[in-house]
């Protein structure tokens, strides 16, 4: 790990000698390592007597990474978040399988160990979505489940004009199907049994929806392609077509899902906002540059990696062995004051957290 020059006069440290801050890898601050300079430091402590340089950084350059702190437990990882975030959120409107560890502290993404998960930035297949993103590292794979991450200003800058602007242009619709049996069940993602809280859920959400015979239930929400950060101003790239487009899927898997049940009953799928469909070739670009721009670290038991999730997208590369990362989310997006104004955040509402 090689150590870089930082702008002190603006971190605002609170006792700065208990700490070392350094990156990861020449020319990219992406994310900022902290750890301890002295023994017996405790993060939550320490935290909430940072708040102001850690949002000051997140805002700056969208991730940090603390280690060696010596945090053991999804508890204090809970309490270390609301020092920073305040109330944590539900996971709601969900669209990968976890389970809750404690509290609002959830498994990360339960997909099989030999599957990756692009990068993406939680909840942007919706219009809702926390601001504040945090993982911790509980036991670190044999080999590989790294969680890259990546920029999503670059992203924005890096994707072709071309599509960038077809894709503004057009908008993203999002279908969803529940109850074919491919997918979660509709209980699950909306964390109810209730037909009328969903149909609620869905008004609220702007998002049109019906049932089909006794089980099947489908949505379609329109949604943003990219997004004007609420305090920064910065533009970033802010949508998951690249993760929910049938052409992702492996070509085996996406022809017998057609063949058995027809493109309109897919579990997921996207097209442009007026229904016409995605092409393909643009969301292969968009795949490569998110590559191009993805950092990747390995991880250490205690790591905690925490996120400004509009201004950083993150994924999951596959693993070999046990592997155990939690989740928490703070700060919904409707929530968050713009420049100058106080930010007043609640524990309301709730994409694949890796």
């Amino acid at each position: 790990m090689t150590s870089y020059p930082l702008d002190s006069a603006n971190l605002q440290l609170a006792n700065p000698q208990q700490i070392t801050l350094s990156y990861l890898r020449p020319g990219s601050p992406l994310p900022l390592v902290v750890r301890p300079a002295i023994k017996g430091i405790d993060l939550v402590e320490w935290a909430a007597a940072n708040v102001g340089f850690i949002e000051n950084y997140l805002l700056r350059n969208g991730a940090f990474l603390f280690r060696v702190f010596g945090l053991r437990t999804s508890s204090e990882f809970e309490r270390m978040i609301e020092a920073v975030s305040g109330p944590l959120l539900d996971y709601s409107y969900r669209s990968t399988p976890r389970h809750v560890i404690i509290g609002r502290i959830y498994s990360s993404t339960e997909y099989p160990a030999h599957q990756s998960i692009p990068l993406h930035n939680e909840n942007s297949y919706s219009r809702s979505w926390p601001m504040k993103l945090a993982f911790f590292s509980l036991q670190v794979a044999e080999q590989g489940g790294e969680t890259p991450i990546a920029d999503s200003r670059k992203i924005y800058d890096e994707v072709p004009r071309e599509i960038r602007e077809c894709f503004v242009r057009k908008g993203l619709m999002y279908v969803r199907n529940y109850g074919t049996g491919l997918d979660l069940p509709w209980q699950e993602v909306f964390q109810t049994s209730s037909r009328a809280v969903v149909e609620d859920y869905c008004r609220k959400a702007e998002m049109e929806f019906e049932w089909i015979g006794d089980a099947q239930f489908r949505t379609r929400q329109r949604c943003q392609v990219v997004e004007r950060h609420p305090v920064t101003g910065e533009m970033v790239w802010f949508n998951q077509a690249h993760l929910f487009h049938v052409s992702r899927l492996q070509t085996e898997v996406r022809e017998w899902l057609l063949t058995a049940f027809g493109e309109q009953n897919l579990p997921r799928n996207v097209y442009f906002a007026d229904g016409s469909p995605l092409e393909a070739a643009m969301l292969e670009e968009i795949t490569r540059v998110c590559d191009q721009q993805s950092i990747v670290f390995s991880w250490n038991e205690g790591d905690i990696l925490m996120l400004d999730n509009m201004l950083t997208a993150h994924g999951r590369k596959p693993f070999v062995g046990k592997r155990k990362v939690v989740v928490g989310m703070a700060q919904p997006n409707q929530m968050v004051a713009t420049p100058g104004r106080s930010t007043s955040v609640t524990a309301t509402g709730g994409s694949s957290t890796s």
